[in-house]
């Protein structure tokens, strides 16, 4: 039999997506009492896998059954309600349903004439996302694969428009003599904005660092003298304490010398979306750049990231796409909005998301989170953990007598596969760090949180 044969068989009696069905179903029933991370023992089977390219393809249910049996025990239970390791959130059902209908069509997101309902879909999750988040309304997005992604879209678009007002082309004329563009960054930003500092060719040690506060934020009175060709990036949502710069401020400030801020919000923007948290977001309007993602706060499956930016001209511009095949439509192109040219038709996650909750089911999920933080910072206290952080939103950092005590506390709760929560380190000491972030968390999962702390403290104490 010929492969194309093989393939339209398989596509034709439909035995394998029902397999698949069944196995993906299993695993969904199975989530909520999965070791939150794979034992040493599932990790055997990896072994598996580890195997030469053979001649004769296998069997298509040879291949289900492997990445069953072998694979499922191997995934990260970040779609149950205790792992609390990065913030990596839950996934919503219908917009997990969604995908696995968009993974059918296998869309080709980036131009309308690939994919008519992905470049609707993106301008009305566009428009939504404005609603959402009170900006500009000349603002554009642009649908990436996380914040990482767009961070980078939102400084390409931030070094040519800064360029351009200092009467600079650098679609035309490079780098190569442009005048020179200042960075201003607090000590406590993301490493994904270190990293995507490194890509542009800034280098580290051309940023103007900025002093942060005890909790990872901006200490605003630092600042130092701002022109037009000043760069300064925010944060919403410190990754390890969870707090927030001071957006009203120094926005305010910048906007006057016609400088550029953007603001990394990957998990902490949605608080914006809250009542109850809305006061920490206060001033995003007023900045020039936005991005978040949609796989962490907001529990859309893997992977979706968001870029805005109120200045179409310099996104476009920076993020251009030209060639003689490229058949540009009347309607929205989505490759004029992110790196990719070639790209998943993510907005079908997102709009199935947004669409799903609505305003008010997004602002009890956001605020659910916070809720389920603040229980486990008053459970954990209680059995003698001291709280390192001002819990104002999901992130809860914890620590226990020194830091070998903190560090051997958080290796006995990995290896219990109860749940998985990571290590960091915070003005010099060891501590543990919680994200909650998936909307599976519910009374029973921080009950059994504190319990594992509460047992590993006994352990740690022998």
């Amino acid at each position: 039999m010929s492969i194309h044969e093989k393939m339209r068989n398989d596509l034709s009696d439909k035995m394998i997506f029902e397999k698949a069905k069944e196995y993906a179903l299993a695993y969904s029933d199975a989530a909520d009492d999965m070791e939150a991370f794979p034992s040493k023992a599932s990790q055997l089977l990896l072994k598996h896998f580890e195997e030469p390219m053979i001649e004769e393809g296998k069997s298509s249910m040879e291949i289900l059954q492997m990445l069953n049996d072998y694979g499922a025990p191997n995934t990260v239970a970040q779609t149950g309600g205790r792992y609390y390791g990065f913030v990596n959130g839950g996934a919503v059902p219908v917009s997990l349903a969604a995908k696995w209908m968009a993974d059918v069509w296998d869309q080709n997101g980036g131009l309308y004439n690939t994919s008519p309902i992905n470049a609707k879909l993106e301008s009305v999750c566009e428009s939504w996302l404005k609603d959402i988040f009170d900006l500009p309304k000349e603002t554009v997005a642009g649908f990436v694969s996380g914040t990482s992604t767009a961070n980078l879209c939102a400084l390409l678009a931030a070094r040519y428009q800064l360029l351009k007002n200092l009467g600079w082309d650098i679609n035309l004329d490079g780098l190569y003599g442009a005048p020179k563009l200042r960075i201003l960054a607090h000590r406590e930003v993301h490493a994904s904005i270190k990293k995507t500092l490194v890509i542009l060719g800034y280098g580290k040690n051309n940023i103007e660092w900025i002093p942060s506060d005890d909790q990872g934020r901006i200490v605003v009175d630092a600042l130092p003298e701002i022109d037009s060709s000043c760069l300064i990036l925010l944060q919403a949502g410190n990754a390890n304490t969870g707090a927030f710069d001071d957006f009203k401020t120094v926005c305010t400030i910048a906007n006057k010398y016609n400088a550029w801020v953007h603001i990394d919000g990957a998990f902490g923007l949605w608080a914006h979306a809250s009542e109850k948290l809305k006061y920490l977001t206060q001033g995003i309007e007023l900045a020039s750049s936005w991005a978040v993602d949609g796989h962490k706060t907001l529990n859309t499956p893997y992977d979706l990231g968001i870029v805005m930016c109120r200045y179409p001209d310099a996104m476009i511009s920076a993020l251009q796409a030209t060639g003689a095949y490229l058949v540009y439509s009347e309607y929205r192109d989505p490759i004029l909005y992110t790196t990719e040219m070639s790209k998943r038709a993510r907005a079908i996650d997102l709009w199935s998301t947004l669409s799903y909750l609505g305003k008010k089911g997004i602002d009890e999920l956001v605020t659910g989170l916070y809720i389920r933080a603040k229980e486990l910072e008053s459970g954990l206290s209680k059995v003698g953990l001291t709280i390192v952080n001002d819990v104002v939103f999901n992130q809860v950092m914890v620590a226990y007598k020194g830091d070998a005590e903190t560090k051997a506390l958080l290796k006995y709760i990995q290896e219990s596969g109860v749940c998985w929560l990571g290590g960091t380190t915070w003005d010099g000491r060891a501590a543990i760090r919680i994200s909650v972030c998936s909307w599976k968390t519910n009374d029973e999962d921080i009950e059994k949180t504190i319990d594992v702390f509460r047992e590993g403290i006994a352990f740690v104490n022998l």
